[in-house]
C-alpha cells in the first residue's frame, strides 16, 4: 500500500518539511501504513506566475539552488504552484520565474498549471516538467473531470467539492492519476472561489512588479483594492485562518480513517495537504493528524518539536 502525500511550501517551510521527511526516514514506526512524501509544492517568491494563495517575500539564487538540491537529493520533487489565472503573454518572459524553471529543470520537478497560456509555454520551453492540472480550475462537472483525467497531465487535483461524491469518484477512469485535497479550509461550494483566485492573481502580479522596482519599500495593496474592490473580500475572509480543529465539521473534510478505509480501497493513492499560509503549529497538527499513528502522536509531536528547535525552525527564549 502506497499513500502519497503532497505537502505545502518548500521555500518558507523548507526546514520544517525537511525535518518531517527525516523523521519519516528515521522513525517509520510513528507513521501510518504506506505513508510517502510524494512532493512538496509552492513557489520561490516573488513568483509572478504563482496562484491560489498570495506568497510574499524575496528569494535569491543561492537559496533557490539549496532548496532544490535539499529535496531532490532525497528523491522528492518540487511542484511549482504556477496557477495564476490572470497572466498575460507579457508575463511569460518573466526573468525570475524562468530562472527558477531553468535551475530546477532536471527531469524531477513539476509544475501545477491553470492558465492555458502558461501551460503551453511550459510544455514548449520546459518539456522535462511533469504537469499537474490545478484544483483552481474548479472542475465540478463529472464529465468535465473525466475528460481532464484523460488529458496529458501527470496528476489532476480533484475539486474538493467532489470529495464526498462517491458516485462521481467511482467513475474516474484513472484514479491513480488523481490527487484528493483532504483538508480544505474554504467553505464548501463557495460561490466566489474562482473570483478569489482571480483577485489573488492580480495581487500576486502587483506584488511581484512592486518588489522588482522597489525591493526596499513595503508593498501596500490599498491602491489595488481601490481599483478592484472585490479584493477587499479576500482580506476579510477568515477561512484561511481555520485550524485543523475548525475544519473537521466541513462536509468536504476527509479524515485519516477515510483515506485508508474508503479512498485507498477505491484506488486513490495521492492526497494533498493544503497549508501554505498556515502558521507553523497549525501545519504541524495537520501533519500529525494525517500521517502519524494516533497512538504515536504525542511521542512524534515531541520528537518533531525537538528537531525543529535543534534546527532553529522554532526558537526558544532562555
Amino acid at each position: 500500500m502506497r499513500v502519497k502525500f503532497h505537502l505545502p511550501d518548500f521555500s518558507g517551510y523548507c526546514m520544517f518539511n525537511l525535518v518531517f521527511v527525516e523523521m519519516l526516514k528515521n522513525f517509520p514506526e510513528y507513521f501510518r501504513e504506506g505513508v510517502e512524501i510524494a512532493s512538496v509544492y509552492g513557489v520561490f517568491p516573488p513568483s509572478i506566475w504563482n496562484g491560489g494563495r498570495i506568497q510574499e517575500g524575496i528569494c535569491d539564487k543561492k537559496h533557490i539552488k539549496a532548496v532544490i538540491n535539499s529535496f531532490n537529493k532525497r528523491g522528492i520533487p518540487l511542484r511549482f504552484t504556477f496557477t495564476n489565472p490572470m497572466l498575460e503573454k507579457k508575463h511569460l518572459s518573466d526573468d525570475f520565474c524562468n530562472m527558477v524553471m531553468n535551475l530546477a529543470n532536471n527531469g524531477m520537478n513539476e509544475a501545477i498549471v491553470m492558465s492555458p497560456l502558461l501551460e503551453d509555454y511550459i510544455r514548449k520551453n520546459y518539456p522535462k516538467y511533469k504537469l499537474t492540472s490545478s484544483t483552481c480550475k474548479r472542475i465540478t462537472d463529472p464529465d468535465s473531470l473525466y475528460s481532464e483525467v484523460n488529458k496529458d497531465y501527470h496528476i489532476v487535483v480533484v475539486d474538493y467539492d467532489l470529495n464526498s461524491r462517491f458516485d462521481v469518484l467511482e467513475k474516474i477512469p484513472d484514479k491513480e492519476k488523481c490527487e484528493i485535497l483532504v483538508n480544505a479550509c474554504c467553505e464548501p461550494h463557495c460561490k466566489r472561489r474562482s473570483e478569489h483566485y482571480r483577485s489573488i492573481g492580480l495581487q500576486q502580479i502587483a506584488y511581484a512588479n512592486h518588489v522588482r522596482k522597489y525591493p526596499d519599500v513595503p508593498f501596500n495593496p490599498d491602491k489595488l483594492v481601490r481599483e478592484h474592490p472585490e479584493m477587499l473580500e479576500i482580506s476579510e475572509c477568515k477561512c484561511v485562518s481555520r485550524t485543523i480543529f475548525d475544519i473537521k465539521n466541513l462536509r468536504t473534510h476527509i479524515t485519516p480513517d477515510d483515506i485508508w478505509n474508503k479512498y485507498v480501497p477505491m484506488g486513490f493513492s495521492q492526497f494533498k495537504i493544503e497549508g501554505r499560509t498556515f502558521d507553523i503549529f497549525n501545519l504541524m497538527e495537520h501533519y500529525l493528524y494525517y500521517m502519524i499513528k494516533p497512538e504515536c502522536k504525542e511521542e512524534a509531536r515531541f520528537m518533531f518539536l525537538k528537531q525543529l528547535t535543534a534546527n532553529k525552525v522554532i526558537t526558544v527564549n532562555e
